[in-house]
C-alpha cells in the first residue's frame, strides 16, 4: 500500500458527476460516475491504493480530457495514462480495451481474443468488472454476445449514454 494522499477532482457531466483519483505522476488510478472518491479508492489494487485522498484544483489535464471526450473528442482520454495492478491476463486486457474505437463496441468474445486468450470469454468479463478506470479504460465498449448491454458498476443508463455519444461520431 502507498502512503501518499491521492489528488481527487470531480468533473460535472451530463451522466453525473464524474471523479478521479490519480496518483502523484498523475496518472489515474480509479475513475467513475460518483462523488465520493473513497468509493473509488476501494477499487484499487492494494498495491497501488492510496491511504488518502484530497480534493485538488490540479490534475488540469485530466480534467480537459474528461471535458473533451463530452464535447465529442474522444482520443483526448488517449493520452492519459492509467495504472491499475493484477495478474497478466487482466492488466494485458485493460490495455487492449483502450484500442476499443469509440463507436465500435465488441462482445465479451471478441474481447477475450483481443486480449490472447479466445476461450477466456469469463476472464474477459471479469477485466470489465474489476476495471478501476471507467471511461479511460472503456469497458462500457464490451456488450453481450447477443448485442444487449450486459453489467456496468455505473448503471445501464450511463453505459447506454456513452455509447449513444459515441455512436454519433463526427463524419
Amino acid at each position: 500500500m502507498t502512503s501518499h494522499t491521492a489528488p481527487v477532482i470531480t468533473v460535472d457531466t451530463p451522466d453525473g458527476p464524474f471523479t478521479v483519483v490519480a496518483d502523484d505522476q498523475d496518472r489515474v488510478l480509479a475513475s467513475g460516475w460518483t462523488d465520493d472518491p473513497n468509493y473509488l479508492v476501494a477499487l484499487v489494487h492494494s498495491s497501488i491504493r492510496p491511504e488518502s485522498t484530497a480534493p485538488t484544483d490540479g490534475l488540469a489535464t485530466i480534467r480537459d480530457a474528461v471535458a473533451a471526450y463530452y464535447g465529442g473528442e474522444f482520443p483526448a482520454l488517449d493520452k492519459i495514462e492509467v495504472i491499475q495492478h493484477s495478474g497478466p491476463f487482466l492488466e494485458q486486457a485493460w490495455t487492449v480495451l483502450r484500442t476499443v474505437a469509440p463507436g465500435s463496441p465488441v462482445s465479451y468474445t471478441e474481447f477475450a481474443e483481443l486480449a490472447g486468450n479466445p476461450s477466456a470469454t469469463r476472464a474477459a468479463a471479469a477485466a470489465c468488472a474489476r476495471n478501476a478506470a471507467a471511461l479511460f479504460v472503456p469497458c462500457h465498449r464490451v456488450l453481450r454476445s447477443d448485442g444487449s448491454l450486459g453489467g456496468f458498476r455505473y448503471g445501464l443508463p450511463v453505459k447506454q449514454s456513452l455509447l449513444a455519444r459515441e455512436e454519433k461520431l463526427p463524419e
